[in-house]
């Protein structure tokens, strides 16, 4: 009775074991489908380096066709921190409509050889029968290659020379060649527009820049944008402060500034400046103003809590009544104040307070779905080579594109570059730094040494 009655006690035991560890093994089965599926991790680096942007999200996220990414390299290099699986397996993550490949040219040379693979580390996007190539393995070469195969069809710049503006291929500090690059990174193809010679703007033209002119426009010109833009064409008009320094001059171009307030912007001739201490972080003065204040336009609304740099800005108003409908987009911080005469050593401000310092208006033309589109800003060389690259001024200039072309779903904040965290030290923290490490410290030490000596003696 007993023998039979252990005997049933072990087979319910080996049984309840059995069970249990057939559980624990379908637990742990059902866990590593899902994290193979659907992999989470944490990016705690200061600016979310290793996240995908807001701008790829909603590209990837949005995706009605499917995407297919096939990376060609060695397969010892697939892997590792920052490498190429470590990106393209968050944009895996993103969609069940995107796709990530990975194939080796030497183990699988047909298929490189089909695809036309002639160098390791090449990206092959494939977008509904559409192939692009990325030109790197960066988020901000794959996203932009999704986004030209997406859209079909590239867009023209068309950039105003001849009167004085930033030029197009200069690669110094003031030229616009890093404008010219990124805008064809973004699906843009850019090419100078000599309005002087002939007084007309092409209609394959998608945006017209003028980027700080320093010399007047003549009427013709003037003409040639009024009549482009209310005829429903795009154009964004840099306009930097009528002041003369020594060296330089810059012409009121009134013809244009009267034709802005003829559709609703008042160009003020002043300098807007601000003593916040913020902009030392930058190594920037007063005359650059830090921008945070954003209104709720299309163009800013998803730049809250981004800071862009706005050098050597005039003010503007935005007028109401007049042929266009506008809206204010930023205005400088409750800091900065207003001047005309910058020429003594000590600037005397005559307005203080917030000042708008770009704004976007739109123009109806009688055709149905048919408007003109202008974005003003009240200086230039926000996206000369000096600048483009500094905080989100990027961001911003591609948002303008976006709206004026109206890829308004395109609006986002572009992929991050790695934050420069470096520390300034003035010369009093440098010697306060020093003395603490090489006087203050070996004290203490010696000190307690000395203490504790003194206690077990």
């Amino acid at each position: 009775m007993t023998a039979n009655w252990l005997k049933a006690k072990q087979t319910k035991f080996t049984a309840y074991v059995a069970v249990y560890i057939l559980i624990v093994l379908a637990v742990l089965g059902v866990a590593n489908f899902l994290a193979q599926r659907h992999t989470k991790s944490w990016d705690l680096t200061a600016n979310k380096r290793f996240s995908l942007s807001d701008q790829t999200i909603k590209v990837i996220s949005g995706l009605k066709q499917d995407v297919k990414i096939t990376y060609f390299d060695q397969a010892s290099r697939f892997a590792g921190v920052g490498g190429a699986k470590d990106l393209l397996d968050r944009y895996d993550n993103l969609s069940a409509k995107l796709s990530v490949e990975y194939i080796d040219p030497d183990k699988k040379p047909q298929l490189a050889k089909a695809a036309g693979i002639r160098s390791y580390g090449t990206t092959i996007l494939d977008v509904g029968g559409k192939r692009e190539e990325a030109k790197s393995v960066t988020e901000e070469e794959i996203t932009g290659a999704i986004i030209r195969a997406l859209k079909g069809g590239q867009r023209m710049a068309c950039v105003a020379q001849g009167s004085g503006e930033h030029q197009l291929e200069d690669s110094e500090r003031d030229g616009y060649n890093g404008l010219k690059d990124y805008l064809e990174r973004n699906n843009y193809k850019t090419q100078t527009l000599s309005l002087l010679q002939k007084a007309e703007v092409p209609k394959e033209c998608t945006v017209l820049v003028v980027g700080g002119p320093t010399r007047e426009y003549p009427e013709p010109v003037v003409k040639a944008i009024k009549t482009y833009v209310e005829a429903g064409g795009r154009a964004v008009l840099m306009l930097d402060p009528p002041l003369k320094f020594q060296g330089s001059e810059t012409d009121e171009n009134a013809g244009l500034v009267a034709l802005l307030a003829e559709w609703g912007v008042k160009l003020n001739k002043d300098v807007v400046l601000d003593p916040n201490p913020m902009g030392q972080l930058f190594g920037f003065g007063a005359a650059t103003p830090l921008i945070s204040n954003y209104e709720s336009h299309a163009i800013v609304r998803e730049m809250r809590g981004t800071t862009t740099l706005f050098p050597f800005t005039r003010s503007l108003e935005v007028l109401t009544g007049k042929k266009a409908t506008v809206d204010k987009l930023f205005s400088s911080s409750e800091s900065s104040f207003t001047a005309t005469d910058l020429s003594k050593a000590e600037v005397t401000p005559e307005k203080r307070g917030t000042f708008a310092l770009a704004a976007a208006g739109t123009l109806p033309t009688g055709q149905e779905k048919v408007q003109g589109r202008f974005v003003v800003t009240g200086t230039s060389s926000w996206v000369s080579n000096r600048f483009l690259r500094q905080a989100g001024n990027r961001d911003l200039i591609m948002n303008m594109f976006n709206w004026l072309s109206q890829d308004e779903d395109l609006i986002s904040i572009r992929p991050k570059e790695p934050e420069d965290r470096r520390l300034t030290l003035s010369a009093r923290q440098m010697n306060m730094l020093g003395l603490s490490c090489v006087i203050l410290l070996p004290l203490i030490i010696v000190f307690a040494g000395v203490s504790v000596w003194w206690k077990r003696r």
